[in-house]
């Protein structure tokens, strides 16, 4: 015979219960893209949409939220408004808020490590549109890690420039 004063306790121990449960299962899946994939994201994350990646859209990128950009680039001529997603954001929406680094890969080849406080100590942004106008390979897209380069002078060096790869497909985060 169940006791009142276990009855009451019930609520709580499944409620325990289930917390520990979810804690042990895999992090839920992303949904699938609907469209052609812009961005893979794969290495040390928990949240997978696709075998062991995070594949994304530009649909599912726009919805991690659009944060635009004015600043000049050494490869423009003038400033744009580059738009798109946080970095920090692409990393929290795959389950890497742990990762220390992340590799960045063009369609040419190229990578670039970035660490991962750079995402936090600026407001860096995977940029997919310039001006309004989804950027093309051709015009350094799919993606384009773009920092805030006119609202601090300390971005102007080599280093930075370089983590700025742009024609990127590609992240692979690593915790190490």
């Amino acid at each position: 015979m169940v006791s009142q004063r276990m009855m009451r306790h019930v609520p709580w121990l499944a409620g325990t219960a289930f917390l520990l449960l979810a804690a042990s299962m895999p992090s839920v899946a992303l949904e699938a893209p609907d469209g052609p994939a812009v961005l893979t994201v794969s290495g040390q994350i928990s949240v997978t949409n696709q075998a062991d990646e995070a594949v994304f859209d530009h649909a599912m990128l726009e919805a991690l939220g659009r944060h635009t950009t004015i600043t000049s680039t050494p490869w423009h001529d003038e400033a744009l408004h580059f738009t798109g997603p946080l970095a920090r954001a692409v990393l929290q929406a795959v389950g890497a808020e742990e990762a220390q680094t992340v590799i960045a890969v063009a369609i040419n080849g190229y990578e670039v490590e970035i660490p991962v406080e750079d995402f936090y100590i600026y407001d860096v942004i995977f940029a997919t549109h310039a001006n309004d106008t989804p950027m093309s390979v051709r015009e350094h897209g799919p993606v384009f890690v773009i920092y805030p380069f006119d609202s601090d002078s300390s971005l102007h060096q080599e280093t930075i420039y370089a983590r700025s790869a742009w024609q990127v497909t590609r992240l692979l985060v690593d915790v190490d």
